[in-house]
């Protein structure tokens, strides 16, 4: 093997690996997000864990994370949990970093 196809490889395994580790990321912040709603729901144990199931499940809607964003107020809204969009939108963000810290030192 060429140094430049070496070189080539190795570039396709961190980008996969890279890959990986962002929708690991995104998992988690999911689930922490649909704790933090669950929370302010007033759901806990093991209502909180399903309502966060929930909230990653939603992500599969579409590309993106709109259908998350959807879920989450749509059920705050419901329940008349008065969460601005920049609350939620602020929580999903702080969150992510979170969620990526915490998926970067497992591995």
């Amino acid at each position: 093997m060429s140094s430049l196809d070496k070189r080539g490889k190795d570039f396709e395994n961190k980008f996969a690996h890279d890959q990986e580790l962002e929708f690991k990321a995104v998992a988690r912040r999911n689930k922490l997000l649909g704790l933090w709603a669950a929370d302010a729901m007033g759901l806990s144990g093991t209502d909180a864990e399903a309502y966060a199931k929930e909230v990653v499940k939603a992500d599969f809607e579409e590309a993106g994370e709109e259908d998350v964003y959807r879920k989450v107020s749509g059920d705050l809204e419901a329940r008349n949990v008065d969460k601005s969009e920049h609350q939620i939108r602020r929580t999903m963000q702080e969150l992510m970093a979170t969620a990526r810290e915490q998926v970067s030192n497992e591995g």
